[in-house]
């Protein structure tokens, strides 16, 4: 659907002072450490969760500044009436792998009922909400920044979901750990939407799970979702993960450390190819390469000099996924200017070179890259023998009308 078709915002609520803050009046004061959504509503003791029957929506980042969890913080406390608990991909204590979750069981550690949202949308998870018995539904998931990374699609129809169920909707905010300085990569185009892109925005968003959340409200949902944001004090749009001083827990199997979030929503692209993501090796997503690739590959990307980063000629053994127990060529990539580094015209580069120096080259045969990079643009160009840079420039109009739409659901200066 076309984000000029949409309202103006409407079904944010402010819960008291924890959500009321305008991006006029960002937290600039460094002094202080960066305090989580959670942190603040725990600070507040939980009243905007009084008198509410709460279920979450988390997986193992859902931790304290001292790496406890959420869930079992709230079960200790009785100012919290929890109530049940919902899983995303990967499942709630994280041991599924990718397309994979850990089903419907009870947390041995609390006792609490987990019901297993992914694949679910729609009436079909309304119907799990109501069936729990929550009225109120709290999201607390770590994001990495990427579209096709799944946690936002898993806010975005747990928000639509509830809005059918009639459940009050809590986002408790953390930090986007690439930063929130600005929106990089293609636009989703609607016709190609799958659960690893819902609704057109950008490949890489620059934006928190709350942001993204008033974002979905206004423009998709209609303002239907009664919305309730608990935003960071603390962070700074320009502040990548280790600035934040909070433990990273990793989000999902293949996201082992921050440096994976850096290059991921530009090397997933790998994924709707033949070759190697870097998936059963210890650095996924900063290895890629095939049978048969040679150090041609990384002297054609270090030639072309792509800003913030180099490329390491590299052999590896995946343990699991393509190539398993194969030895394989490729790069590695080592990115050594954050500040100018752009993830996603890199992840092209890496695209138009590898198809240039390797023959085997060749697309998933289910053109799962058209999914990824939202639309068939990417793929007919390449093939077609377009520059990265010609690329790039084809997508401009689309993120720029993204850009603007992004800008006014900001909340951070």
């Amino acid at each position: 659907m076309s984000l000029s078709r949409r309202g103006l915002l409407a079904g944010t609520v402010a819960a008291g002072a924890l959500a009321s803050a305008s991006p006029a009046h960002a937290d600039d004061d460094r002094r202080n450490p960066l305090r989580t959504g959670f942190d603040r509503l725990a600070a507040d003791g939980y009243a905007a969760l009084s008198g509410r029957r709460v279920g979450v929506v988390t997986n193992p980042t859902g931790v304290t500044a001292d790496v406890r969890h959420i869930v079992d913080v709230m079960h200790a406390d009785h100012r919290v009436n929890l109530v049940a608990v919902f899983g995303p991909e990967h499942g709630f204590r994280g041991t599924a792998q990718a397309g994979g979750s850990e089903g419907r069981s009870n947390d041995p550690a609390t006792g609490l009922p987990v019901y297993d949202t992914y694949t679910k949308s729609g009436q079909p998870l309304a119907d799990i909400f109501t069936a729990s018995g929550v009225d109120t539904v709290v999201f607390d998931i770590q994001d990495v920044g990427a579209r096709f990374y799944t946690y936002i699609w898993t806010l975005y129809d747990c928000m639509e979901a509830a809005a059918l169920a009639g459940k009050r909707f809590v986002v408790l905010d953390r930090p986007n750990p690439v930063t929130g300085r600005a929106a990089y990569g293609p636009v989703l185009d609607p016709a190609f939407a799958t659960f690893v892109g819902r609704q057109p925005i950008a490949q890489a968003h620059g934006m928190t799970a709350a942001e993204l959340a008033g974002l979905f409200n206004t423009q998709f949902l209609g303002g239907k979702v009664e919305l309730t944001t608990v935003r960071m004090t603390g962070w700074r749009r320009s502040d990548f993960f280790d600035a934040t001083g909070l433990p990273w827990v990793p989000p999902s199997p293949n996201m082992p450390t921050p440096d994976t979030a850096l290059v991921y929503s530009g090397s997933c692209l790998f994924e709707g190819t033949n070759l190697s993501e870097g998936r059963g090796t210890t650095r996924p997503f900063e290895l890629l390469g095939a049978e048969g690739i040679d150090g041609r590959w990384a002297a054609a990307l270090n030639e072309l000099a792509p800003a913030g980063v180099r490329f390491r000629e590299a052999y590896f053994a995946p343990t699991f996924s393509k190539f398993q127990g194969k030895t394989v060529g490729g790069v590695q990539l080592h990115v050594h200017d954050r500040e100018s580094y752009d993830p996603v015209r890199t992840g092209i580069m890496l695209l138009v070179t590898a198809k240039r120096v390797w023959s085997g080259f060749a697309w998933r045969p289910d053109l799962w890259i058209d999914k990824l990079t939202g639309s068939a643009l990417v793929r007919t160009m390449i093939d077609a023998g377009a520059t990265a840079d010609e690329v790039v420039a084809a997508w401009q109009p689309g993120l720029t009308a993204f850009r603007t739409v992004r800008r006014k659901h900001l909340l951070y200066g």
